[in-house]
């Protein structure tokens, strides 16, 4: 096993491709935690999560033969993953609307997010505290990196849809962080 930690993730790719065992098992090793990690974050369930991921990795490997190494597996088979997360929350029925405005809010304000310094502790605490869609769009976007088009693409919403849930869900951490006396 201490082999497959020499080889680069294209070498096992080309592993995968020509049906050596080791290559899939050497990336699954190498990718599993932080795919299984941002499943988590998505769908909140410990064997859901574990569903998703290896229903991801059987996908990845069935589709192997067509991976091309341009923007890296560990990409891919995160995107596929995400994909089967959203496709899992569908299909419970989770909605991706847009949650009723608070009356007076304005959703272009500013927020001054650099006067703040919080612990990634006491923000993930807060995060935890959002209504799902909020979160959801929240993690696609600052944690998972995706852009706010392919997030309502994914999610079946509008653009301004997500637009407007990430910015609240910036306030809401913000203002959570604020309320419960962290100043960094």
């Amino acid at each position: 096993m201490e082999l497959l930690e020499t080889i680069t993730t294209e070498e096992m790719v080309d592993m995968c491709k020509n049906g050596d065992p080791a290559g899939f098992t050497g990336l699954y090793n190498r990718y599993a935690k932080e795919v299984y990690n941002s499943i988590y974050r998505l769908v909140g369930h410990t064997a859901e999560a574990e569903d998703v991921l290896q229903e991801s990795f059987v996908a990845a490997f069935q589709a192997i033969g067509g991976y091309q190494h341009t923007g890296g597996f560990r990409a891919w088979v995160k995107r596929i993953a995400i994909n089967k997360s959203v496709s899992l929350l569908r299909k419970k029925k989770v909605r991706m609307v847009e949650l009723e405005p608070a009356d007076g809010v304005n959703e272009e304000a500013p927020i001054d997010e650099h006067r703040f310094s919080f612990t990634v502790e006491k923000i993930q605490q807060a995060l935890e505290q959002l209504p799902d869609p909020y979160r959801r769009v929240f993690q696609l976007y600052v944690i998972e990196n995706i852009p706010q088009v392919e997030i309502a693409e994914m999610l079946g919403i509008a653009n301004n849809t997500v637009r407007i849930q990430y910015h609240r869900a910036k306030q809401k951490i913000l203002n959570l962080l604020k309320e419960n006396g962290y100043h960094g």
